[in-house]
């Protein structure tokens, strides 16, 4: 299917947000404003990157059911 994401793609992206680089997989499901978020505030202080570990999985199956 076209389009679809992928659970595991999505937590590859979320690695480099240990790093400082926050936000990469919240592009990667369409959520451009969160992601521009992430990005500019270091993932909410990390507060935001340690709870999109848990909410990953919800976020790219919201994006496959769009």
């Amino acid at each position: 299917m076209a389009g679809t994401r992928s659970t595991s793609t999505a937590y590859l992206l979320w690695l480099p947000s240990l790093f400082g680089f926050a936000g990469l997989h919240r592009f990667y499901v369409g959520r451009w404003g969160t992601g521009l978020l992430w990005l500019l505030t270091g993932g909410l202080c990390m507060i935001g990157t340690v709870l999109d570990l848990f909410l990953i999985p919800g976020l790219v199956e919201d994006d496959n059911r769009r």
